[in-house]
């Protein structure tokens, strides 16, 4: 039996060939199989009303509802997503037609609406936001804001084929 002599300049050559290998991508460490699908959350489509118009703002607007949206999997932008978002604001509430509106998204799935502020309903500030075109699966958020006074709020999408 030979036994290997380690030596620093072995060191070297072995450590600079293994990461040549991982760099490549010839070696590929275990890992998750990508981006999961966001889940509908409980709640989200309290007074949700189908095919509300594109608009350019909600009522005075003051408040700002932003987001992404990206394709489960790869992780990449999702551009032209429409997303109807609503919420109960100092203008009305969340089951009034004047709260609802829709978006797209940019060539970076980020998506942007100015609306009424949001006040608390049921004790919480909260918005709901929607994507339901056929495309992808249809995904209901209500995400909570940490405080009533808060000036904008954002929420995250990741879509999966439908």
């Amino acid at each position: 039996m030979t036994s290997a002599k380690l030596t620093r300049r072995s060191l070297i050559a072995t450590t600079g060939a293994a990461l040549t290998t991982v760099g490549s991508g010839l070696l590929v460490p275990a890992r998750a199989q990508g981006l999961a699908p966001t889940s509908t959350m409980r709640g989200g489509a309290n007074n949700y009303r189908p095919g509300a118009p594109i608009v350019d703002r909600i009522g005075g607007g003051g408040f700002w509802m932003t987001g992404t949206v990206r394709r489960a999997g790869d992780g990449a932008p999702l551009e032209g997503q429409r997303i109807q978002i609503w919420a109960h604001t100092t203008e009305g509430h969340e089951r009034d037609p004047q709260s609802h509106g829709a978006t797209l998204t940019d060539a970076n799935g980020e998506f942007r609406l100015e609306m009424p502020q949001i006040v608390p309903a049921f004790g919480q500030p909260h918005g709901h936001l929607a994507y339901d075109d056929p495309e992808f699966e249809t995904v209901f958020l209500r995400p909570i804001m940490p405080s009533a006074s808060d000036t904008s709020l954002s929420a995250h999408f990741v879509l999966q084929p439908a």
